[in-house]
């Protein structure tokens, strides 16, 4: 049996990632379905990759910790039985050749050293080749996140027999989990148009066609694949900010 890791994919991290990059890194690792998450504490940092076996953490070694902190660091990481596991990379503007020859031959880093002078561009997708490689996505192509105690994200719908309120459940770049306010036998595929989304500050109107119906009465919504870029990107905004929440919560 498959595990639930292998299904829904490993956990990413940005330490200390630089904030000419990190929006804009993160942004890219979110919509490519990759779970990503930036971190500033180092020590947290290692109580998460604890907390989730094989996840992935990308180092920014230019900021928080001096060189031969972070060596030692990263060193600890490694022989820690909890977090042997993780797989690790490094991020740095610094081009000498020694340093990087630390980390790859003498500290074995998996993921490579990224260096942030190729531009973003090239510097994300070096990663995003990492994360390939080694199939850190699983097997779902979007990242599902659970926002139902958001009081703040709600459906609304207008249909033929009235209006209809819902609680969204879980969200993904795909479609949504909702329980509906009142009953209401939908024929299956049906086309919902005009659908409004509440998430946060952000509103989503949008044709949903209905893909099924669990026995707890929640229902599946998928988004009309012909969706604006606008209403994506309102979408991706707050999923990023659903992730943000959990990690923020996690008691490590």
């Amino acid at each position: 049996m498959a595990q639930k890791s292998d299904i829904e994919g490993k956990k990413i991290f940005l330490l200390r990632p630089h904030s000419v990059i990190r929006d804009d890194m993160l942004d890219q690792l979110i919509m490519e379905g990759y779970e990503t998450y930036t971190l500033l504490d180092e020590a947290k940092a290692a109580k998460l990759l604890a907390k989730f076996p094989g996840s992935f953490m990308f180092i920014n070694i230019d900021e928080g910790l001096k060189e031969e902190e972070w060596e030692n660091y990263i060193r600890t990481i490694q022989k820690d039985p909890q977090t042997k596991g993780s797989r690790l990379g490094i991020m740095s503007y610094n081009q000498d050749h020694e340093l990087m020859r630390k980390y790859l031959m003498e500290l074995s880093v998996p993921c490579g050293y990224i260096q942030l002078k190729l531009g973003i561009h090239e510097s994300t997708k070096i990663i995003l080749n990492a994360l390939d490689a080694n199939e850190a996505r699983g097997k779902r192509r979007h990242i599902r996140v659970d926002c139902q105690d958001d009081i703040s994200s709600a459906l609304n719908y207008k249909g033929d027999t009235g209006i209809y309120h819902g609680k969204i459940l879980d969200i993904s770049a795909a479609g949504i989990a909702v329980m509906f306010d009142k009953i209401k036998d939908f024929p299956p595929n049906a086309l919902l148009e005009d659908v409004q989304l509440r998430l946060r500050g952000g509103i989503v109107m949008t044709n949903m066609i209905l893909m099924g119906k669990r026995e707890n009465g929640v229902h599946i919504l998928l988004f009309d694949p012909k969706m604006t870029e606008e209403n994506k990107l309102t979408i991706h905004r707050y999923i990023k900010l659903c992730l943000r929440k959990y990690i923020d919560g996690l008691k490590v």
